[in-house]
């Protein structure tokens, strides 16, 4: 539902009193809170694939509109224990925060309709308050997770883009870095003469492939090509075209940083999940559903959130 980093000013991690000694909070959101995020998600994907999208089938027997009710669901089971958790840890939002907060809130309830107001049955407080939790489940992550090093080299991140050419024949693998060693020759020539299909052209990160054919591919410099790599019975011949992709890199780096980050605030989160998760009760849940409520067209939550903040962290 989320995605990349937020960049947000941190607020110092002060401990209060363990959150077990004050009342449990029962009730995660009302009806209309929800249906606010579940309407969203409805309405962001039956944009994108209509609402066919609905009778589609996973593999283990449900629909995706049931896979994404039951997502919706956990998301606001785990905004809402998130809030406990900055709660717990004596994190705040700014009055400067909480003035943005509040004009997200506004920009997104003054562009409703009349009749997606009344078919929600939602408030503008009801949005501030949703909009609040979200803030604070990306603030938490944040402050938690300052300070820790999870710095990721250019080395670690780099793209590069190569070709390769695939075969299981060894000995075809073989003529081909024959004619490839040829003065002047080739790569896509070759591969289409050999084997009668042009070469594959990709970007290729760290992680992605096999040791062996890592460290084939990305000792090359641009226009270099490797000698015959074999993986489990097949052969490969690799060609860099480009051994360094700046732009790829750079948002390869950002993805790496941000799974690090995430990885750091589970390992905090987790514990405190455990004694503190904050659970959606069945008779709740069956109140929202995705069926009616054809006029209710809203599906900019997460984007006015982000127009203001920037992109988010916590991804439920």
């Amino acid at each position: 539902m989320a995605a990349a980093a937020l960049a947000l000013s941190g607020a110092a991690c002060k401990k209060e009193a363990p959150i077990e000694e004050e009342k449990p909070e029962t009730a995660a959101y009302t009806k209309s809170q929800m249906m606010v995020i579940a309407l969203t998600e409805r309405n962001r994907y039956e944009q994108v694939y209509t609402d066919e999208i609905w009778g589609a089938v996973m593999e283990n027997g449900d629909t995706f509109e049931q896979y994404l009710l039951d997502q919706v669901k956990v998301f606001l089971e785990n905004m809402k224990t998130m809030t406990l958790l900055a709660k717990d840890q004596g994190i705040a939002m700014s009055s400067g925060e909480a003035d943005r907060v509040r004009r997200v809130a506004r920009n997104y309830y003054s562009a409703l309709s009349r009749s997606e107001i009344e078919y929600l049955g939602i408030s503008e407080d009801d949005v501030a308050a949703l909009y609040e939790d979200y803030h604070m489940s990306n603030k938490v992550v944040e402050v938690l997770t300052e300070g820790l090093d999870l710095e990721v080299s250019d080395s670690e991140a780099k793209v590069i883009t190569i070709r390769q050419i695939e075969t299981v024949d060894r000995v075809r693998a073989e003529d081909i870095c024959g004619r490839l060693a040829e003065e002047g020759s080739d790569f896509s020539a070759v591969a289409r003469e050999v084997t009668g299909v042009s070469p594959v052209e990709r970007k290729l990160w760290r992680g992605e492939e096999p040791e062996a054919f890592e460290e084939a591919a990305f000792s090359l410099a641009a226009g270099e090509v490797s000698p015959v790599v074999e993986l489990d019975g097949r052969f490969f011949i690799i060609q860099c075209v480009n051994d360094y992709e700046m732009d790829a890199t750079r948002e390869r780096k950002a993805q790496i940083y941000k799974e690090r980050k995430n990885w750091a605030f589970q390992q905090i989160y987790g514990q405190f999940e455990n004694e503190h998760r904050v659970s959606i009760s069945d008779e709740e849940w069956s109140e929202v559903s995705f069926e009616g409520g054809e006029d209710v067209l809203t599906s900019n939550f997460f984007e006015l959130y982000q127009e203001e903040f920037g992109s988010q962290s916590y991804q439920g």
